[in-house]
């Protein structure tokens, strides 16, 4: 469990399956989240469940003005988050890599890649101006492995590994950028890969009891890792 208080959590896909069990579990221990979505629905329901101090948006990651607008409300608002999560993502349907679409193909790697990109443009440099905070990166073991008809979440996700640990040689001291892969757990994206044999992996709300913690946990000290919960 983290040693501080009320630290300031900026969280992407905060509104569906892992996000939303962070979120739900940052502010049963007393952090503040602020997060955001693509589904208005999904954002009007977590702002009402959890209601302030946290603060949520709808905000599509992949589009930069979205991103830079709001992470610009958000710091004339608050203070420079202590812990950034990149959590958004999708997954493209199962199909060999041919038959996926240029469209899905780019959606995936537009959501995945870039989202991770804008929201730390948008976010870091007050966080180094401040001289502290930890940036972690959602990976998954398809980022550090491969499967058929999932290529272009693995190209997604493998590149999350690389662009962490680039990040992490070019941050300042006190900062830290980490890559977390969440391991297996049962979310509308791993159904759309295993079906209803994802229902014999941990629940989002299971596995976030000790996950979150772990990534409130994180550190100067493990600047450039990949880990998993």
């Amino acid at each position: 469990m983290s040693e501080t208080p009320n630290r300031i959590v900026v969280l992407t896909g905060a509104t569906r399956g892992i996000g939303r069990a962070i979120a739900h579990r940052l502010a049963e221990l007393g952090h503040t989240v602020i997060g955001c979505g693509r589904s208005r629905p999904g954002v009007v329901e977590i702002s009402s469940s959890l209601g302030k101090p946290h603060r949520f948006d709808t905000v599509d990651v992949a589009l930069w003005p979205e991103v830079e607008a709001w992470g610009e409300a958000v710091l004339s608002e608050a203070s420079p988050p202590d812990l950034l999560v990149n959590n958004a993502g999708v997954i493209n349907r199962n199909a060999p890599l041919w038959e996926v679409s240029a469209k899905e193909f780019g959606d995936v790697l537009d959501i995945n890649v870039d989202g991770t990109a804008n929201i730390i443009r948008a976010f870091l440099p007050a966080m180094m101006a401040r001289g502290s905070g930890v940036v972690v990166n959602m990976s998954s073991g398809w980022g550090r492995s491969t499967s058929p008809e999932v290529a272009p979440y693995c190209a997604s996700k493998w590149a999350i590994e690389g662009l962490t640990q680039a990040l992490s040689q070019e941050l300042p001291a006190g900062l830290a950028a980490v890559a977390v892969s969440p391991g297996v757990v049962d979310t509308d994206m791993l159904r759309s890969c295993w079906a209803e044999s994802a229902a014999n992996c941990p629940t989002p709300e299971a596995w976030a009891k000790g996950a979150t913690e772990i990534l409130l946990s994180l550190g100067i000290e493990h600047n450039g890792l990949s880990l998993s919960t």
